[in-house]
């Protein structure tokens, strides 16, 4: 079965989904694009990578592997007849914050002839919507983005989270996509829908004067969902990770139930 859902699959948000979900999309939105960019410009797909722990901070400095091994040396060679004191407690189990390797993918727009980055399009993941080491990094790099004369398309298909700032709007909505165009700064124009609402299509900025594709984002969704099978993987019995609000609980609900798969 196809995406059951008219726009954005809240199912697919699912953390142990999402990364796989994330790749795919950047790859599709980079395939459909190449046809209509060349031959000025090409696609390259490129990768932040950075170190998280549970607590999204960057872990600086590893274990003193050689500290250890000498304490390992001279308890060996301790002398046997001296008696060892057995431990006064029982020690607690308790978890290392391990850092784990993190990579971001992300699309550059480039110009063949002269190699300048024209748009950069951005996939926004759980790391850039929390406070961390992952949004300081996609931060940072917003903020040369936005200080330069290169477009930015931010896509945001998560609910969870902080959003990514920006002025004059009040408006709450589930998603958002941002088209900054390097020539219009400060003013940038928002998409801002709901899980309701069919995911809008929106035109990729390139150099003035030329044609600017128009990506379609809804149908890419409904060709990852399709291409990956999770028709096969969600549970559509289980709540939503993050979970739904009351009103949008009953919405979902009744879709779901409409179409049998509750």
């Amino acid at each position: 079965m196809s995406n059951p859902f008219p726009g954005m699959n809240p199912y697919l948000e699912h953390p142990e989904l999402w990364p796989e979900i994330h790749s795919r999309l950047i790859v599709a939105i980079a395939d459909v694009l190449v046809p209509h960019l060349v031959p000025k410009y090409r696609v390259n797909i490129e990768r932040r990578i950075y170190q998280v722990n549970a607590d999204d901070s960057l872990l600086v400095g590893i274990p003193d592997v050689v500290v250890q091994q000498r304490l390992r040396t001279q308890t060996n060679q301790t002398n046997s007849n001296v008696a060892i004191a057995a431990p006064p407690v029982t020690p607690r189990r308790v978890r290392m914050p391990i850092p784990l390797e993190f990579r971001e993918s992300y699309l550059e727009v480039r110009d063949i002839a002269t190699k300048q980055v024209v748009t950069v399009i951005e996939v926004i993941s759980p790391t850039n919507k929390r406070a961390g080491q992952g949004r300081e990094m996609y931060e940072e790099k917003r903020q040369q983005i936005l200080g330069s004369r290169t477009h930015l398309v931010e896509i945001d298909l998560l609910r969870a989270g902080k959003p990514m700032p920006v002025l004059d709007c009040d408006i709450t909505a589930n998603y958002r996509i941002l088209i900054g165009r390097g020539d219009e700064r400060p003013m940038a124009d928002l998409y801002l829908f709901n899980l309701a609402d069919v995911i809008p299509s929106f035109p990729i900025p390139l150099r003035r004067g030329d044609v600017e594709p128009l990506l379609d984002l809804q149908t890419l969704i409904n060709d990852v969902y399709d291409r990956g099978a999770y028709d096969y993987v969600i549970d559509y019995n289980s709540e939503t990770v993050p979970q739904l609000s009351e009103s949008e609980a009953v919405w979902v609900d009744n879709l779901l139930r409409g179409k049998g798969l509750r």
